[in-house]
């Protein structure tokens, strides 16, 4: 696709929906904003998220759902909606169509029946603006250096990109990405996230920006309001500011957790990010393998070690490589005395450190992702027999 499409789903079977998701996802530039199991939920999400194309299980039962359809349509007469259905009878199809819904699908869905009916959409929307890109960084354990790598790689972007850039803090309780960029915001996500209507001008006036260019926008000041935020909230606020930017930077998602998931659907690059570390490495084994098994798209999910050449007790970048059966994106070296002085002063590696090595590592990662270079390095080379702490690995 030329262009981002955002997808928003109406589906109450999960075993479809991890089909759906699937197939979805596998298509470059399709972004899922929201899933919907509750057809009285439908005209209200509709209402608060940029969708392009709705797509719309009517099973187990059609006729039940067609009203539901009508009012969205009426709502949104530009919208673009796509009903999915075992049943193919013809007076249920005319009934279906004249109702606005732009394709029938018949299930079992075919991938290249679904892709043909989205280039078609796509054709329309031909001159319209590209978004901007979100790139994801996940922490696989506290301290691991996402922060570190998410603040850093968001200033780097920000020297290439001809248009903004914005870092986002998503550890709604102890995000210090501000922190890092030595700022004190007075507007944070909570203050967007409690509004249904992000104007352009609210979400600007929200923003803090740093002297290297780059915009932040901070986790909430006070636990309560980070117990008030929603996926869906979050999900708005993202899809906003990539309206607005030419890359969005999330310090996380931290958990993986209904927020998270939302977040990765709507990711263009996420980079998990480990040390060569046991409880590491686990916990980015849970991570992918729960984004396998609910339909994500790995390619878009990048391997990332940190702190590359201190004493790894036993492990290596290749047989964490391997464990994961992830390829290597990209290294970082450890300079934990570079590094810590930036973080205690607040100031980004381009300032404090400019021809550091940590810095160079994270400014050659900017550059692979301005370029839309994604593939791994592959550094990982031929795969060995497993050790015990592969076979332990293996077992958990």
């Amino acid at each position: 696709m030329a262009h981002d499409i955002k997808f928003m789903i109406l589906n109450a079977d999960e075993s479809f929906g991890l089909e759906l998701r699937s197939m979805l996802l596998r298509l470059d530039g399709a972004k899922i904003v929201a899933e919907v199991d509750e057809p009285a939920l439908l005209v209200q999400a509709v209402a608060q998220f940029p969708v392009d194309i709705l797509v719309v299980n009517l099973d187990p039962q059609p006729e039940a759902l067609l009203p539901t359809v009508s009012e969205v349509i009426a709502a949104r007469p530009t919208l673009q909606v796509f009903a999915l259905s075992t049943c193919t009878d013809g007076p249920l199809i005319l009934k279906v169509m004249r109702l606005g819904v732009k394709e029938f699908l018949p299930k079992p869905l075919d991938e290249h029946g679904l892709a043909e009916a989205i280039g078609r959409i796509e054709v329309q929307r031909a001159d319209s603006n590209a978004q901007g890109r979100l790139i994801t960084v996940i922490g696989t354990a506290g301290g691991v250096g996402a922060t570190v790598l998410a603040t850093n790689l968001a200033v780097e972007l920000a020297a290439l990109a001809t248009h903004d850039v914005t870092v986002v803090d998503l550890d709604y309780r102890f995000g210090q990405a501000a922190t890092l960029l030595d700022m004190e915001p007075n507007y944070t996500l909570a203050d967007l996230c409690s509004g249904d209507h992000l104007e352009p001008a609210i979400v600007a006036r929200a923003m803090s920006r740093h002297a290297s260019g780059v915009n932040v926008l901070s986790r909430p000041n006070h636990f309560s309001e980070a117990d008030t935020m929603t996926a869906a909230s979050c999900v708005g606020v993202l899809t906003a500011l990539l309206n607005m930017n030419e890359y969005v930077v999330s310090d996380g998602p931290t958990r993986f957790d209904l927020g998270a998931r939302s977040v990765l659907a709507l990711s263009d690059v996420n980079l998990l990010l480990v040390q060569l570390l046991v409880p590491c490495v686990r916990s980015a084994q849970r991570i992918l393998e729960n984004m396998r098994s609910a339909g994500y798209n790995l390619d878009r999910t990048k391997l990332v070690c940190n702190r590359i050449g201190r004493d790894s007790g036993h492990l290596s970048v290749s047989r964490v490589s391997e464990t994961l059966d992830l390829d290597v994106y990209a290294t970082i070296p450890d300079e934990w005395g570079v590094v810590s002085g930036a973080i205690n002063l607040g100031e980004p590696l381009a300032t404090h450190s400019p021809k550091s090595k940590a810095r160079a590592a994270i400014q050659e990662i900017a550059a692979r992702l301005y370029r839309g270079d994604t593939a791994s390095d592959d550094k990982a080379g031929q795969k060995k027999e497993k050790s015990l702490i592969g076979r332990i690995f293996a077992q958990t």
